[in-house]
């Protein structure tokens, strides 16, 4: 089978809106029973929001840049896991944190996705914690030193 080919598009809320609350609620919310009320928040309409087409133009994947340079949201399809899709959209909101003129950027992942984002630069920068009843652990990379 050839190898699936994505597009990323960055956009703001009003434009990602639909598929990213769409992405979010299936991994989110039915997948992890995080509860609609803390998924869905006031920071969207402040993000830039990255959306992950497969080429038959389905959009698999979302995340989102805050304006003070925090990843969130990082959400992929289950049936699109593990085919690249969750790197192009670090690798979109990262470019655009740099865009930005960020410096430093910060996430919260997950504890046991902590490995794909060390794959990308990330290094643990905190004890871990829970959010939303699912371990996570604070995450950074310096834009000045660190790869693409």
């Amino acid at each position: 089978m050839p190898a699936q080919t994505f597009s990323i598009r960055l956009c703001n809320w009003d434009e990602a809106r639909a598929e990213a609350r769409r992405i979010r609620e299936l991994v989110f919310v039915r997948e992890q029973g995080v509860p609609l009320e803390l998924e869905m928040d006031e920071q969207d309409v402040r993000c830039d929001h990255a959306l992950a087409y497969a080429a038959d133009g389905r959009a698999v994947g979302t995340g989102r840049l805050l304006p003070d340079g925090h990843v969130g949201r990082m959400a992929v399809l289950k049936e699109w896991r593990g085919k690249g899709v969750g790197a192009l959209v670090l690798q979109a909101l990262v470019g655009r944190a740099r865009e930005r003129g960020h410096t430093n950027i910060r996430l919260n992942a997950q504890t046991y996705a902590a490995g794909f984002y060390r794959r990308f630069g990330f290094e643990v920068s905190g004890a871990e914690f829970m959010e939303a009843g699912i371990p996570h652990v604070a995450m950074q990379r310096d834009l000045a030193t660190a790869r693409v």
